[in-house]
């Protein structure tokens, strides 16, 4: 199963930046990795995230997300003081589709387009 997720900094604020991207980026690769999913394509942006992630069918999107932004969410607010002004630090929504409905080489170029590539 393929995921194409999208989620956001609390009121979007633009924090997913310089030290906090690289670290948000190496939390999300160590995760799934620990749970055995693959990271497709990855893009962070100021505001939002982007992850294309094949992950187990037994595996949900929602679980999927709430693992992510649960495990980021404590890593980095520890690492960045900063960020604990914040009231949370991902909002509770967040985007979800599957590769079903686009092909995977789709989703691949949106998410470059992303990045600024």
């Amino acid at each position: 199963m393929v995921y194409h997720l999208i989620w956001c900094p609390k009121r979007r604020k633009r924090v997913l930046i310089g030290a906090v991207a690289i670290e948000l980026a190496r939390l999300i690769h160590a995760q799934c990795e620990q749970h055995g999913w693959t990271v497709v394509e990855l893009a962070i942006q100021p505001d939002h995230v982007h992850h294309f992630v094949r992950v187990f069918p037994s595996n949900a999107a929602s679980e999927v997300v709430k693992d992510l932004k649960g495990s980021t969410s404590h890593e980095l607010r520890a690492m960045f003081p900063g960020l604990k002004t914040m009231p949370s630090m991902w909002t509770r929504s967040y985007f979800a589709s599957t590769a079903g409905n686009v092909s995977e080489a789709t989703v691949r170029a949106y998410i470059e387009a992303q990045k600024g590539i």
